[in-house]
């Protein structure tokens, strides 16, 4: 077990049953295991079908099955609880490296997070429930709006500002998103503040022009700070399934994306992209999106996770024949 699970909040992974037990992912999983479920070829084939239904993607898919089904072969699994505890244990095991909370170094005051992703990724959204956490902790921060493309963007971000008494320095719609940023970090370090998260354009991977303005932007800050951004945080919609992966893909090609947030992962969200993602670039996943409240922008909490989707039904499983 990571040593930061240990100190955790309790608060901070309550309810991790209730908002994730009703994705496709645990159902479908909770249907497998439950009733009983005799150990064959036939329940493999089942565990497959619902890990590639739920966008777990095809690597880390083969990987998994791959590990069973050679198990089950050379007879490892007295049953299927037997089974189900060693696929719960491989889940973990993926995701256990890529839980690494952002933390914010003191050190490098203002600390800039610099957040990128696609239009409707949630993007917005998460900066105002990132500065609502931060602030809650202690920290002064502010918010640039260098999401000039797009005039309800910066309208939004400044609800949030007002939401939480942020700072939001922003210009107008089509303003220089580098500029916005450069003169957003002077402000921050004008006011001493120990934080500074910055709003980028939602883009795509097509839009040359955009993911162009990524680079000037990281360039920009460098003038004042040749240490920033010091996270650049890629949020992805957990709905997106493996359209997410082709996402931080074209993103990494550009910008040096150094966490992750998979946002929009309660209620009916397969979730299985989370696994795809570990699989594929190894990235941190920093937080993860369970709810609207400001609360439920949660730390990735692997363990929380894989008990919503596969809790222990051992003691209803019975032995092959």
């Amino acid at each position: 077990m990571l040593d930061w699970f240990k100190k955790k909040n309790p608060a901070e992974t309550a309810g991790w049953w209730q908002k994730l037990s009703g994705s496709s992912f645990a159902a479908g999983l909770r249907g497998l295991f439950s009733g009983n479920p005799r150990l064959d070829d036939a329940l493999l084939d089942e565990i497959e079908t619902v890990l590639l239904s739920s966008d777990v993607g095809v690597a880390a898919t083969e990987g998994l099955m791959g590990d069973l089904r050679r198990r089950f072969k050379a007879r490892e699994f007295a049953d299927s609880a037997a089974l189900q505890q060693h696929l719960r244990a491989a889940l973990l095991a993926l995701l256990e490296p890529v839980a690494k909370p952002l933390r914010i170094d003191a050190s490098k005051a203002p600390f800039v997070i610099l957040t990128v992703g696609v239009n409707g990724a949630g993007k917005t959204t998460t900066i105002g429930k990132l500065a609502y956490r931060y602030q809650r902790e202690g920290l002064k921060l502010a918010l640039a709006a260098g999401d000039t493309f797009r005039a309800a963007a910066v309208e939004q971000l400044k609800v949030w500002g007002e939401r939480n008494g942020v700072t939001v320095v922003a210009q107008g719609q089509n303003a220089d998103a580098a500029a916005v940023v450069f003169d957003a970090l002077q402000t921050a370090r004008s006011r001493g503040l120990d934080l500074l998260i910055a709003d980028t354009a939602g883009r795509l991977h097509t839009q040359q022009g955009l993911m162009a303005e990524l680079g000037k932007v990281g360039r920009v800050l460098a003038k004042l700070d040749a240490s920033a951004p010091h996270e650049v945080l890629m949020v992805i919609d957990g709905t997106t399934g493996q359209n997410a992966v082709n996402q931080v893909r074209q993103f990494l090609a550009v910008v040096k994306v150094s966490g992750l947030v998979v946002s929009k992962l309660d209620g009916s969200a397969k979730g299985g992209v989370v696994f795809a993602l570990a699989r594929e670039f190894g990235l941190p996943i920093r937080f993860v999106g369970l709810g609207e409240r400001l609360e439920d922008l949660r730390e990735f909490d692997p363990e929380a996770f894989i008990d919503a989707l596969l809790p222990d039904l051992a003691s209803t499983a019975r032995p092959a024949t």
